[in-house]
């Protein structure tokens, strides 16, 4: 037996006490299946929570095209977090760069070309020559440059990808999923946000010749504020796109569709459908108490618990109110317990499925007690073991 009475009254008021909502006792709210899309592959989860809302084989390899230049501007605003390179820099334009084919910038060969610029024209206006020239600034070769991707996206969990140029230039074995693009965006947006506007500029100007974003959910959509299309004979069309509405950010990737409308569109669905059916809400605070135990042989009589962060969770539309919560602890906790240290779990359930797990921790450090509290105690423990 881990939990006893008085646990059990404490999960029962903790249930409803940060839910948002005042329809406890509601039906379940009726969820229409997801839309089934025109395209490959393709994911849709909460940026927050990463909880998955839909998907169609997100693990499927296939080859990213320009969504490859989501890992090139990545690695760019890494490295000037890290001070290696700034957005000031003048990066000169090589000849390789210069003669790249495929959607430009119109870099010229020789010319020397602010960093800051070049991230613009990898991000708007998709420039492959922007991108071969921030790689081989960057690693001193576009191979050496992928090397270095390949590390990062290691690093980041994208375990099903593998990157040969810094474009998106069709090559053997350059691939990735629309589970690890999704990882990709996350860490763009988490990681860099000041960089991030920079995926929701409409248009930029380079050389006087302007173009526009060819991500045209930006026009459409008012939540819609990044991130990156891709298109090639061999990858179809695609989009990375991101959405935030009411505090709640979406990621949609959409693999493979037939045209450019078509990328677009397809992923409008996914956005609508998330944000319609969909909601993310803090069921409890970082450090809040959540059950206060006996603890034996301590300074203290009781210790408190809680979680380490704050628990937010991504449910259907209106079924906060649903939601219940088990703690289980172990049944005895002696001293000393360190502030911070793991004591047990918490388990929030919807409609009979674990929605999250989260470890309890103590809120606060208990010492050991005197010698005759330690002494009572073990006595009393003692007896109690008997019967």
């Amino acid at each position: 037996m881990k939990i006893m009475t008085k646990l059990y009254l404490v999960c029962f008021s903790l249930v409803f006490t940060s839910l948002i909502s005042s329809a406890s006792w509601a039906a379940a709210p009726i969820i229409p299946s997801p839309p089934q899309l025109a395209a490959k592959s393709w994911l849709l989860i909460d940026a927050q929570t990463g909880h998955i809302i839909t998907e169609h084989n997100a693990d499927e390899r296939l080859p990213p095209a320009s969504l490859t230049k989501m890992m090139t501007a990545y690695i760019a605003s890494e490295q000037v977090i890290s001070g290696n390179i700034s957005y000031d820099d003048m990066v000169r334009v090589s000849e390789k760069a210069w003669r790249k084919p495929g959607s430009k910038m119109y870099i010229r060969e020789g010319t020397d070309v602010k960093l800051e610029d070049l991230m613009r024209g990898i991000i708007i206006q998709s420039g492959n020559d922007a991108s071969i020239a921030v790689a081989e600034y960057i690693a001193g070769s576009e191979d050496a440059f992928a090397d270095l991707m390949n590390q990062t996206a290691y690093s980041l969990g994208m375990n099903n990808s593998n990157f040969k140029n810094a474009t998106g230039w069709p090559a053997k074995d350059h691939y990735t999923t629309a589970r690890d693009l999704s990882l990709l965006a996350k860490a763009i947006i988490n990681d860099h946000p000041e960089d991030y506007p920079m995926y929701a500029e409409k248009e930029f100007t380079y050389n006087e010749i302007r173009q526009p974003n060819r991500n045209s959910l930006l026009w459409q959509d008012d939540s819609v504020d990044g991130i990156k299309t891709g298109h090639t004979k061999e990858a179809g069309y695609c989009l990375v796109s991101s959405a935030i509405k009411d505090g709640m950010r979406l990621i949609s990737v959409v693999m493979g569709t037939e045209s450019e409308k078509a990328r677009s569109s397809e992923s409008q669905k996914l956005i609508t459908y998330g944000f319609r059916f969909f909601e993310t809400v803090k069921s409890y605070d970082a450090k809040q108490e959540l059950l206060e135990s006996d603890i034996w042989k301590g300074s203290a009589n009781t210790l408190k618990l809680g979680t380490e962060e704050a628990i937010w969770l991504t449910i259907p539309r209106g079924s906060a109110g649903s939601i219940t919560t088990d703690l289980e602890v172990p049944e005895l906790l002696e001293a000393p317990i360190t502030e911070g240290e793991k004591i047990g779990t918490i388990k929030l359930t919807l409609n009979n499925e674990t929605v999250a797990t989260k470890p309890l921790i103590a809120l606060e450090t208990v010492e050991e007690g005197g010698l005759i509290k330690r002494l009572w105690h073990m006595i009393v423990l003692l007896v109690k073991s008997w019967f």
